[in-house]
């Protein structure tokens, strides 16, 4: 019986590939992606019309949109990335190529777990090759933007703790930690859905955004109350925010540290990344 990695120090690729169809969030168009087993180190990108012409990913090519992030290969662009990025370097996956049909990566259920069960169902294999090196903090890292803040300092292991705050009752305050590990990640992270809200719908759509979304891929909360309940978790909001969080650092590496998150977002996740990204230079 297959069983996950028990921590991020060993190289892993896939044990065959997974193909996998599904709409996306912003563009509502359907989209393909087959994850591929590799021997080179990292996570990189193809286009189905160009199989041959691969990119491996860096924080250079990450660009900033609203509610996902996008990777910028060469001009062509990939949006959604993160809960398909979470999910590989989440479970220990740290030599995947992944090929897409279309310029969005599906969103599924809303959370990694989809991605997760898709993994299980073919299993992980030592890669022959070794993985990119974590990140190994000297001394802490401090990231502001607005209200948000990311705080990470020097530790043997990787602890996540994550802390929102909303002026919805139904949300309100929220804080989730945990040290993470392969299985951790699956139990307690990866089943957390992305959520939205009801009142910011129409604004949405009228710029052209969530096109794809519904009530079977995202949690919609309606002030004091969820449109589609029930949650997963009682936090189960904060999770997904750590979620995000892991996926915008697949592109860097899981760092040893000790990070505490308030009020995170992709635009925030990436500059921290990026100050990552100097610890490796």
């Amino acid at each position: 019986m297959f069983s996950f990695p028990v921590d991020y120090e060993q190289g892993w690729t896939l044990g065959n590939k997974i193909n996998k169809y599904g709409i996306g969030l912003h563009t509502g168009s359907k989209c393909k992606v087959v994850i591929k087993p590799t021997e080179l180190p990292g996570f990189h990108f193809s286009f189905s019309e160009d199989p041959n012409k691969v990119f491996s990913i860096d924080i250079s090519q990450v660009r900033n949109t609203p509610l996902c992030t996008t990777l910028d290969l060469n001009g062509k662009k990939i949006s959604t990335v993160e809960h398909l990025l979470a999910s590989l370097i989440g479970v220990g996956v740290t030599h995947a190529h992944i090929e897409i049909t279309g310029n969005e990566i599906p969103l599924l259920d809303g959370s990694a777990i989809g991605w997760v069960k898709e993994i299980e169902k073919v299993g992980m294999i030592n890669s022959t090759t070794s993985p990119k090196p974590r990140p190994e903090l000297k001394a802490p890292i401090v990231v502001e933007k607005g209200e948000s803040v990311i705080l990470a300092k020097p530790s043997n292991t990787l602890k996540l703790i994550g802390l929102i705050d909303f002026p919805y009752k139904a949300i309100g305050q929220q804080m989730f930690s945990i040290e993470l590990s392969p299985n951790n990640f699956v139990e307690e992270i990866a089943p957390a859905r992305t959520f939205g809200f009801l009142d910011q719908l129409e604004e949405l759509k009228s710029a052209g955004l969530i096109k794809g979304g519904n009530l079977e891929n995202a949690l919609v909360c309606n002030g004091d109350s969820w449109v589609n309940p029930p949650l997963r978790f009682s936090n189960e909001p904060v999770r997904h925010k750590l979620l995000d969080l892991i996926g915008d650092l697949a592109c860097i590496g899981l760092p040893r540290a000790q990070i505490i998150v308030y009020k995170g977002s992709h635009s925030l996740h990436n500059e921290f990344a990026a100050s990552l990204q100097k610890v490796l230079t």
